[in-house]
């Protein structure tokens, strides 16, 4: 299944998209919500979840790891989409989190454009 870009020029995609299927928790403005990353790059990801943010929006997302252990990271809200989800761009990533990233992205193939 291909995902496509509307988007045209500078504002394309910087890093390849990749699917993934990851149950995640978020925080944002409204508390503490569940949801799912469908697609993952290196520079954000796309989040599944009918909880409400706002474009410019900060948000924490909580990747889970092993045994209730999670590897947390911090975005700002790019687009968001009522009741289906929002786009989250990567900001202020350590070094361990670029590579963690990197280790989830080594498994999986491209979305086709």
């Amino acid at each position: 299944m291909t995902t496509a870009d509307r988007r045209s020029g500078r504002d394309r995609r910087e890093f390849e998209r990749y699917r993934v299927n990851i149950e995640i928790e978020w925080e944002g403005l409204i508390g503490r919500k569940k949801g799912t990353i469908s697609d993952i790059s290196r520079s954000g990801c796309f989040v599944l979840s009918s909880g409400e943010v706002e474009d410019g929006e900060n948000v924490k997302l909580f990747i889970p790891l092993t045994r209730g252990m999670n590897a947390q990271f911090w975005g700002e809200v790019v687009n968001h989409v009522f009741e289906i989800g929002f786009a989250v761009k990567f900001i202020e990533l350590s070094v361990s989190q670029k590579n963690f990233i990197e280790k989830i992205i080594e498994t999986l193939k491209p979305i086709e454009e």
